[in-house]
């Protein structure tokens, strides 16, 4: 049975990844703002609601699909850099933001083919047509392995997605509340802005991470070094041990010839006496 004390660090590790993964700008935090002012907090809602169930289903194929690839010791020093580089990237990438991305070219392709005509399936489809949403968890679900966030069984991996689904559907309830209160006095400058705090959030995070990193490989290397002390102690050892067992072998030759010489004195004076 898992103890529920070991699933707070991968829920807590997914609440926080979903909650900042959502604020910077994109097609569903620009949809809320625009139907939140438009039609009220309800409406922005059930967007964010729709996008919250697609994030936790990209999230469940990262962690069944991919994360048991990086279980070995190389692969997880591997990702530890690579998230390291990717959440600093991203981090870089938000705090630079200064104008409202276009929608990405697939998410046209898919809201022509869907035509979704109800707030929730609105925000579903705009995270299903976002194919970058499928990488940024397949990176964090390798890299929450790696970092041992998050378990190999079930429960662990459950519970991180538990967490991102909450994450992301606080933040979007934030927004959607305060673009109804505002009547439309949030506009894109505030989510602007508050992108540039995520994204110092995020580099924070990775520095962070590359400060696990460089620990991690100051232990190793002092690992190797008292390895290294320890296996040239032993061959001393060795050499010393084998040099006392030849030293006794000579003392017992020495013992064994000298009764034997003794013996035959022993034998000569006889004979020459008789």
């Amino acid at each position: 049975m898992t103890d529920l004390g070991t699933l707070l660090i991968p829920w807590g590790a997914g609440f926080l990844a979903g909650y900042l993964a959502c604020i910077p700008v994109g097609p569903v935090n620009v949809t809320i703002i625009n139907e939140g002012a438009r039609r009220g907090f309800r409406h922005a809602f059930f967007v964010g609601l729709g996008a919250v169930i697609m994030e936790m289903i990209y999230s469940g194929i990262a962690f069944a699909g991919f994360a048991q690839l990086f279980t070995s010791a190389l692969m997880r020093a591997i990702m530890e850099l690579v998230s390291f580089v990717v959440v600093t990237a991203m981090g870089v990438k938000y705090l630079m933001t200064r104008e409202m991305p276009s929608a990405p070219h697939a998410l046209q392709l898919v809201e022509q083919r869907l035509h979704p005509h109800t707030a929730f399936m609105t925000g579903f489809v705009r995270v299903l047509g976002n194919p970058a949403t499928l990488l940024f968890w397949i990176a964090f679900a390798a890299a929450s392995v790696a970092h041992e966030w998050v378990d190999q069984d079930w429960p662990s991996k459950a519970s991180a997605i538990v967490g991102i689904g909450l994450g992301a559907l606080t933040w979007f309830s934030k927004l959607g509340y305060a673009v109804s209160l505002g009547h439309g006095k949030f506009s894109s400058k505030t989510l602007m802005r508050t992108a540039h705090v995520s994204g110092i959030l995020l580099i924070a995070a990775g520095l962070f991470m590359g400060g696990r990193l460089v620990l991690a490989l100051a232990k190793h290397r002092q690992q190797q070094a008292e390895k290294r002390r320890l296996g040239t102690v032993d061959s001393r050892d060795c050499r010393s041990i084998s040099q006392q067992h030849q030293l006794l072998a000579e003392v017992h030759r020495a013992l064994i010839a000298r009764r034997f010489q003794g013996g035959r004195g022993g034998l000569i004076g006889t004979s020459i006496d008789v």
